[in-house]
């Protein structure tokens, strides 16, 4: 009798293991709000047309129909959820330091999904004695996902790679163009100046390296947080993706593939 009770059990458990287990592995529903945190890339600054920010073509909250950008936000609104709402709270020129404070608007904001792109600042100073450490990096990403993750407990974080920065010199640096404008408007002078070495530069791109590796693992440390896994840093970008306004930033067509590139290491990519 205890058999023939088992026998009939045991397609029960594993039929509900089975449905437990989809569960557990689908895509989380679609947020209601978006949060864009970090720099002036995501700010999408120089992206097009003239100079300064035009944040309607950023790769997380753009909304402007016409630029073939489709970000986070216009593929969010245009599958489940057509009534969610975006905020941009990046800044041109911000730092990790700057982190914990954008953190806390987008918690006031209760934003349900937060994009976080940073540390490219970091990187990019006057010279590498100026980079923002290791130990530093670290404490202020910390800072600014514990915000998140205490705020909005709920909520979903995604945590970019920092662009390959080092690429850039490589597509750019005999560009005579991106030569002047670098060093005039003093654009990370860390990796792009002219007058630095060739293992100057690789040591610029190794700290770079060691940003990204504390970005995944403080992203890791936090609840309903994922990390690209270094997508965006992998990305083999050309010059098309790079402004022609000051041949640093994303074009219209590096905002697209930004966009498509983190969307397919998101939540719902």
């Amino acid at each position: 009798m205890r058999r023939a009770v088992r026998l009939l059990v045991l397609p029960f458990i594993f039929a509900f293991s089975v449905m437990t287990a989809g569960m557990a592995s689908a895509s989380p529903q679609r947020p209601d709000s978006i949060a864009a945190l970090g720099d002036s890339m995501t700010r999408a600054t120089d992206a097009c047309c003239w100079y300064g920010d035009h944040p309607a073509n950023s790769w997380s909250t753009g909304s402007a129909g016409w630029d073939g950008v489709s970000s986070h936000y216009e593929r969010i609104r245009g599958g489940i959820n057509p009534r969610v709402v975006a905020y941009n709270d990046s800044r041109a020129g911000a730092k990790a330091v700057d982190l914990k404070g954008q953190a806390t608007l987008a918690v006031s904001q209760k934003a349900e999904y937060v994009t976080v792109l940073m540390g490219a600042n970091d990187v990019c100073t006057s010279s590498p004695a100026t980079m923002t450490s290791e130990t530093d990096f670290r404490a202020q990403i910390r800072a600014g996902l514990q915000t998140l993750a205490t705020g909005l407990p709920r909520s979903r974080i995604f945590v970019s790679s920092i662009p390959n920065i080092y690429q850039l010199w490589g597509l750019l640096h005999t560009n005579s163009t991106a030569q002047f404008v670098w060093p005039v408007a003093d654009i990370c002078q860390s990796m792009l100046s002219t007058g630095n070495s060739e293992q100057t530069r690789l040591d610029v791109q190794a700290h770079e390296i060691k940003l990204n590796a504390i970005l995944e693992q403080e992203c890791a440390s936090v609840a309903n947080c994922r990390f690209d896994n270094h997508a965006v840093y992998n990305y083999k970008f050309t010059a098309g993706d790079v402004s022609s306004l000051d041949y640093f930033h994303p074009s219209l067509r590096g905002q697209a593939n930004l966009a498509r590139v983190t969307w397919s290491s998101s939540w719902w990519g």
